[in-house]
């Protein structure tokens, strides 16, 4: 778990700019600290230099759109990101030991075969299948206490047990529990996936691990079943939804999960996914 919130801030903020040419100097600066200490601190809590941390996630943010974006050229996503065509081609297969174009090929036969599904057949639905499970919602903003970790999504459920007993105190019949995650385990190793966990709490809440998530408008994708069955979910919405529709994400704000019911015996849940969103 991430503890320091400086580092959580300085997180934020290269995901929020993570097309521009971010440096050492942006990010410390950001956080009103001398690159040196800066550097030292996040090595500590994250296990991976600034300069590393920002160049795996542009590789890994480009792969996915490789993914989801099949008709965009690799030349313009690449761009986006600020490699040119020969830099970025080397970069890529220096991350994922194959060009490009190899891995846009091959990546949605690769997402279905992902040992993080145990080898389970299961299959993305139909639009119109997908469709009657969306609704296009104004979200509000959710004030929450939240933790921030790199690691495997399956470890989840454990992190929920532990975060729930921690914050029990400040659960009201009003809280809502909410869950940010911002890495596709089929593009990023899993011991790298970001994710944060959280509940909705009063602003005058007086702990310090406080973040407002920012909701708008947003597809709303309303799942009920096993947990082992989301990512199923989340890959309809971008490989089969999304690409129908006029509507693209809004890479300017985070997605994220609000869970309704939840029943720890059997897995079974009931959660909307909320995936921010803005016209083509």
């Amino acid at each position: 778990m991430i503890t320091n919130e400086t580092i959580n801030q300085a997180i934020d903020f290269i995901l929020q700019h993570i097309e521009e040419e971010l440096t050492l100097e942006d990010v410390a600066s950001h956080c009103h600290f001398s690159k040196y200490y800066f550097s030292r601190l996040f090595k500590e809590q994250t296990g991976e230099s600034v300069y590393g941390f920002i160049k795996r996630v542009k590789l890994e943010q480009s792969a996915f759109r490789l993914k989801v974006e099949q008709s965009r050229p690799i030349t313009e996503i690449s761009a986006d990101y600020g490699y040119s065509s020969s830099n970025y081609s080397s970069a890529f297969k220096q991350h994922y030991q194959m060009a490009p174009i190899v891995f846009r090929k091959g990546s949605r036969r690769h997402s279905m075969e992902h040992p993080f599904f145990h080898h389970e057949q299961w299959q993305v639905e139909s639009f119109e299948e997908c469709d009657e499970k969306i609704t296009i919602e104004e979200i509000p903003d959710y004030h929450v206490i939240y933790e921030r970790r790199f690691g495997s999504y399956e470890n989840m459920s454990a992190d929920w047990n532990r975060f729930i007993e921690r914050y029990r105190e400040y659960i009201t019949e009003d809280t809502k529990f909410l869950e940010r995650t911002y890495d596709d385990p089929a593009v990023t190793c899993l011991e790298n996936c970001l994710y944060d966990i959280g509940m909705s709490v009063d602003k005058s809440c007086p702990l310090e691990n406080i973040v407002r998530i920012q909701g708008g408008r947003c597809i709303v994708y309303h799942f009920k079943g096993h947990a082992k069955h989301i990512y199923a979910a989340y890959q309809t919405i971008f490989l089969v939804w999304l690409p129908k529709t006029s509507y693209e994400m809004d890479a300017g704000r985070s997605l994220f999960d609000i869970y309704h019911l939840v029943d720890c015996d059997t897995m079974y849940m009931e959660l909307d996914i909320c995936v921010p969103i803005k016209r083509r």
